[in-house]
């Protein structure tokens, strides 16, 4: 039997190759003392929910620690080579860094508090859960019925990398309709959702020290993806008086020559703001004077939109074709957020370089929601009948919470014309002063008294790089939304505003 020691020590590099990485079932590895089996040819640990495998030729051999200072290293104490004296050992260090780009990721805010709320509410308590953004509708009737014939019909095999070709032509199809945008099949990858779509265009065309332009507020992701890409997220504030809309004036401050690409997210996520055929045109006559610069159009909310707003695709503005990147998806308007399926549509160049980066990382989208999807896209112009009735049901839901919100004391709001959020201004209520004792400093902390206190989940504006703001999300029955804001004016009334903020606000 072999006793083993480790403790955990400051510092961060990479070991795990020299000890051959594997998985096993086989002994336990603690900061306590305990023991283990040792064979002849390796010796399996257990850290937590990590499992590695240590092979006996590199248990006698000390790794030398790298990066002195940046990592985190596992010290553990094995038999020494052959001296013949029992009990002598030789010290092994474990090297438990992590890919530093991996390291300085952020996790997604709007899942932390979507997660929080949800255990809360299996718990027992009464949490309104107003944080993900997902329609609370039923995936329509004939998708579902396509999923399950697609299961018992066997197709459950892997399809191409890029999706099969009766969807693509599909989607081909739909953006030509819909958006008046000309693609070939070739030109189009199936993904497991846009988020996955949106990250591999980023990494196909940004690299380190090139620049990527977003707008804030920002969908949380779209920082995050840059920075994994190596290179760096440049966030432009816009206004809330502006409804949070990039004005033409503020891209040509931030334009220059390592600028690659610029992210328009149409109806936007978290706004709700909807860019005009005029605004776009005017950024287009900016995009088109610098020949680096590339467009990712995320366009997943296209369809839940509020007359008179229409929605317009930057790829069919003159000359924008050639540079956008243009991604859309199932989740939003057909209510298939757990189906995991989206797309890129790019001119092939770009969609060959996603394709290749999809092939080394998941292959293609699943089988099932392939078929369903395809189903989605039959239902009918722009989703036919079934998504117009959702939209219908959306925008009652922000007619009444928007009239609301604008009679809370103190909170400023631009009016959604798409999607199902609200982005309302709470900052006059930093720095009030909690009945009972406490503070509420900023957005994270009014979202904490609202959870704890009046049990709504809410997520908090810095999020999404917008600190005075909070994300509400409607898609939620009408019951549940009166409810909420029930729930968040009896908060209210337990804070008391200092003087100076109310009157600036």
């Amino acid at each position: 039997m072999l006793g083993v020691q480790c403790q955990v020590v400051r510092g961060l590099p990479s070991a795990l190759n020299a000890l051959n990485v594997g998985s096993s079932s086989h002994g336990d590895l603690k900061t306590t003392s305990t023991k283990g089996n040792l064979s002849v040819h390796s010796q399996a640990w257990a850290t937590g929910g990590c499992q590695f495998s240590l092979r006996a030729q590199n248990v006698h051999q000390r790794l030398s620690e790298r990066n002195s200072g940046s990592a985190s290293i596992i010290t553990a104490m094995a038999p020494a080579p052959s001296n013949g004296q029992s009990g002598a050992t030789s010290t092994q260090q474990l090297d438990l860094s992590l890919n530093p780009r991996v390291a300085a990721l952020k996790s997604s805010k709007t899942m932390f508090v979507a997660d929080k709320a949800t255990a809360m509410k299996e718990s027992g308590i009464d949490v309104i859960k107003l944080a993900a953004g997902e329609p609370d509708f039923r995936t329509p009737q004939a998708v579902v019925e396509a999923g399950v014939w697609a299961a018992q019909n066997n197709l459950t095999r892997y399809t191409p990398n890029a999706g099969t070709m009766e969807l693509r032509k599909a989607i081909c199809h739909k953006l030509q309709e819909e958006n008046g945008l000309t693609y070939k099949p070739d030109e189009i990858l199936v993904s497991n959702g846009a988020k996955q779509s949106i990250a591999q265009a980023v990494m196909a065309v940004c690299s380190p020290g090139d620049e990527a332009i977003i707008p804030a507020p920002f969908w949380v992701s779209y920082p995050e993806m840059v920075s994994l890409s190596g290179a760096t997220p440049v966030i432009v504030p816009t206004l809330l008086e502006d409804d949070f809309l990039l004005r033409p004036e503020q891209l040509l401050k931030v334009l220059n020559e390592k600028s690659r690409l610029l992210f328009l997210c149409s109806p936007s996520n978290p706004t709700g703001s909807v860019y005009k055929l005029e605004d776009l045109e005017a950024i287009a006559a900016i995009v088109a004077k610098h020949p680096r610069l590339l467009v990712v159009a995320d366009e997943i909310y296209e369809h839940i939109i509020y007359s008179p707003a229409k929605h317009h695709s930057f790829a069919a503005l003159p000359g924008m074709w050639e540079r956008t990147l243009t991604v859309n998806g199932f989740s939003k308007a057909f209510a298939m957020t757990g189906w995991r399926l989206g797309y890129l549509a790019a001119p092939k160049h770009f969609l060959v370089a996603a394709n290749k980066i999809q092939s080394q990382m998941t292959s293609g989208a699943c089988s099932i929601s392939q078929r369903a999807g395809l189903a989605a896209l039959n239902l009918g112009y722009a989703g036919g009948e079934v998504v117009a009735e959702m939209v219908k049901a959306f925008r009652q839901r922000r007619d009444s919470m928007v009239k609301k919100l604008k009679a809370m004391d103190g909170v400023k709001l631009s009016v959604p014309q798409g999607a199902f959020y609200l982005f309302p201004d709470f900052s006059s209520y930093f720095g009030a002063n909690i009945e009972g004792g406490g503070t509420v400093n900023d957005a994270n902390e009014l979202c904490e008294f609202f959870l704890e206190k009046c049990l709504v989940a809410l997520v908090p504006g810095d999020a999404f790089g917008e600190p005075k703001c909070l994300r509400i999300s409607y898609a939620a029955s009408v019951e549940e939304l009166e409810e909420a804001v029930s729930r968040i004016e009896k908060g209210l009334k337990l804070l008391t505003r200092v003087e100076s903020t109310v009157s600036s606000s």
